[in-house]
Protein backbone atom coordinates (compact mmCIF):
# COMPACT_ATOMS: atom_id res chain seq x y z
CA UNK A 1 0.00 0.00 0.00
CA UNK A 2 1.23 3.86 -1.17
CA UNK A 3 0.36 6.46 1.15
CA UNK A 4 1.03 10.16 0.81
CA UNK A 5 2.62 12.19 3.19
CA UNK A 6 -0.86 13.73 4.16
CA UNK A 7 -1.86 10.36 4.86
CA UNK A 8 1.06 10.01 6.73
CA UNK A 9 0.93 12.78 8.71
CA UNK A 10 -2.60 11.53 9.92
CA UNK A 11 -1.66 8.17 10.59
CA UNK A 12 1.13 9.72 12.73
CA UNK A 13 -1.23 11.99 14.78
CA UNK A 14 -3.72 8.70 15.38
CA UNK A 15 -0.30 6.99 16.42
CA UNK A 16 0.22 10.34 18.96
CA UNK A 17 -3.32 9.91 20.25
CA UNK A 18 -2.89 6.75 21.75
CA UNK A 19 -4.31 4.57 19.37
CA UNK A 20 -2.80 1.01 17.86
CA UNK A 21 -2.52 0.14 14.49
CA UNK A 22 -4.21 -3.51 14.06
CA UNK A 23 -5.60 -5.96 10.99
CA UNK A 24 -8.56 -7.71 10.78
CA UNK A 25 -9.48 -10.67 9.10
CA UNK A 26 -11.76 -10.26 6.00
CA UNK A 27 -11.10 -6.05 5.69
CA UNK A 28 -7.41 -6.51 5.05
CA UNK A 29 -7.79 -3.88 2.56
CA UNK A 30 -8.72 -1.15 6.01
CA UNK A 31 -6.12 0.00 8.52
CA UNK A 32 -7.65 -0.56 11.93
CA UNK A 33 -7.59 2.12 14.45
CA UNK A 34 -8.02 0.83 18.21
CA UNK A 35 -8.51 2.56 21.27
CA UNK A 36 -10.24 1.81 24.53
CA UNK A 37 -11.78 -1.65 22.87
CA UNK A 38 -13.26 0.32 19.95
CA UNK A 39 -11.83 0.14 16.68
CA UNK A 40 -12.60 1.81 13.53
CA UNK A 41 -11.84 0.81 9.92
CA UNK A 42 -10.35 3.48 7.92
CA UNK A 43 -9.65 3.45 3.91
CA UNK A 44 -6.38 4.41 2.50
CA UNK A 45 -7.67 4.64 -0.89
CA UNK A 46 -7.74 7.51 -3.76
CA UNK A 47 -5.07 9.46 -1.95
CA UNK A 48 -7.22 10.21 1.42
CA UNK A 49 -8.09 8.34 4.62
CA UNK A 50 -11.80 7.91 4.94
CA UNK A 51 -13.50 6.34 8.26
CA UNK A 52 -15.27 3.12 6.71
CA UNK A 53 -18.38 1.56 8.25
CA UNK A 54 -19.19 2.03 11.83
CA UNK A 55 -17.57 2.10 14.97
CA UNK A 56 -16.96 -1.76 16.61
CA UNK A 57 -15.92 -2.65 19.99
CA UNK A 58 -13.29 -5.01 19.59
CA UNK A 59 -14.20 -8.59 20.92
CA UNK A 60 -11.06 -11.62 20.94
CA UNK A 61 -12.78 -13.06 18.32
CA UNK A 62 -13.94 -10.33 15.90
CA UNK A 63 -15.14 -6.70 15.69
CA UNK A 64 -18.79 -6.18 17.14
CA UNK A 65 -21.43 -3.81 16.00
CA UNK A 66 -23.80 -1.49 18.39
CA UNK A 67 -27.03 -2.73 17.85
CA UNK A 68 -30.63 -1.53 18.80
CA UNK A 69 -32.34 -4.19 20.54
CA UNK A 70 -35.39 -5.31 22.69
CA UNK A 71 -33.82 -5.28 25.68
CA UNK A 72 -31.55 -2.67 24.90
CA UNK A 73 -28.26 -1.69 22.97
CA UNK A 74 -25.40 -3.69 22.67
CA UNK A 75 -22.75 -4.51 20.41
CA UNK A 76 -22.64 -7.51 19.20
CA UNK A 77 -20.46 -9.94 16.67
CA UNK A 78 -22.14 -13.74 16.00
CA UNK A 79 -23.48 -14.43 18.82
CA UNK A 80 -21.38 -12.77 21.57
CA UNK A 81 -23.03 -9.75 23.00
CA UNK A 82 -21.58 -7.58 25.33
CA UNK A 83 -24.44 -4.86 26.86
CA UNK A 84 -24.19 -1.10 25.94
CA UNK A 85 -23.83 0.51 29.04
CA UNK A 86 -23.64 3.71 29.39
CA UNK A 87 -19.86 4.01 30.40
CA UNK A 88 -19.17 2.29 26.86
CA UNK A 89 -21.69 4.42 25.03
CA UNK A 90 -20.08 7.20 26.36
CA UNK A 91 -16.06 6.12 25.27
CA UNK A 92 -18.19 4.80 21.91
CA UNK A 93 -19.13 8.64 21.13
CA UNK A 94 -15.59 9.93 22.48
CA UNK A 95 -14.04 7.47 20.36
CA UNK A 96 -16.13 8.12 17.18
CA UNK A 97 -15.63 11.69 17.75
CA UNK A 98 -11.47 11.69 17.90
CA UNK A 99 -11.31 9.66 14.77
CA UNK A 100 -13.33 12.18 13.34
CA UNK A 101 -11.28 15.18 14.49
CA UNK A 102 -7.95 13.24 13.86
CA UNK A 103 -9.57 12.93 9.94
CA UNK A 104 -10.16 16.12 9.30
CA UNK A 105 -6.64 17.18 10.35
CA UNK A 106 -7.59 18.52 13.77
CA UNK A 107 -5.55 17.43 16.96
CA UNK A 108 -7.50 14.96 19.33
CA UNK A 109 -8.18 16.07 22.71
CA UNK A 110 -6.85 13.15 23.98
CA UNK A 111 -3.32 14.51 22.09
CA UNK A 112 -3.63 17.44 23.68
CA UNK A 113 -4.43 16.55 27.26
CA UNK A 114 -0.66 14.45 26.95
CA UNK A 115 0.74 17.44 25.56
CA UNK A 116 -0.32 19.75 28.37
CA UNK A 117 0.56 17.16 31.04
CA UNK A 118 3.58 17.57 29.81
CA UNK A 119 4.48 20.49 28.39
Amino acid sequence: MDLTPAQIATLERFLRAGFKFLTLERVERYVGMEKDGFVALIDPSQGRLVHFGQVGYLFPEGLGVLVERAEGKAFVWKSKSLPATPELLAGYQRFRDEVQVILEGGQSTGDSRKREATG
